[in-house]
């Protein structure tokens, strides 16, 4: 999905068509669906956060406000991901929730080690999994405050 040129405040990362779908229904039931970006996998979501590949030009791709993270994704990890994230200056502050399936206890703490803001385990139940996602995008993009960005410009 490319959004050229629009105010993008959830960067989602999932490679499970089901639970994406189910992400923006509860994202549009708030008002958010609007302001989704989705990347299948971990390397179209490192391309949308630093402007390389295919979203090499960086102003029309705007950086989101948080990113809603799986770990179990192809090409690269959601670790990965996050290692990365979190190891550049201009996403080191950038919300990040690790929304996904695993329950493994070294996935938690490996997620927190390096530097996860939230790690939510995906509910199986369908209406329950429906007001955790939509709970996430209302708590971080309305109640949450967050620290300047380090620059105001867009990435490069």
């Amino acid at each position: 999905m490319m959004i050229e040129n629009q105010v993008i405040e959830i960067l989602l990362v999932e490679d499970n068509p089901n639970d994406a779908e189910l992400e923006l229904r509860a994202f549009k039931k708030n008002n958010l669906a609007n302001r989704v970006f989705i990347a299948k996998d971990g390397a179209e979501a490192l391309d949308y956060l630093f402007g390389t590949g295919i979203y090499k030009n960086r102003k029309n791709y705007v950086r989101p406000k948080i990113v809603f993270l799986d770990l179990k994704l192809p090409k690269i990890s959601g670790l990965e991901v996050l290692k990365k994230i979190r190891a550049n200056l201009e996403t080191e502050t950038l919300p990040v929730v690790i929304l996904t399936s695993s329950s493994e206890e070294q996935d938690l703490i490996q997620s927190y080690a390096l530097g996860v803001n939230s790690y939510i385990i995906k509910p199986i139940d369908f209406e329950k999994f429906i007001k955790v996602t939509s709970d996430l995008g209302l708590y971080w993009l309305l109640l949450n405050k967050q620290p300047p960005l380090t620059c105001d410009r867009p990435l490069t």
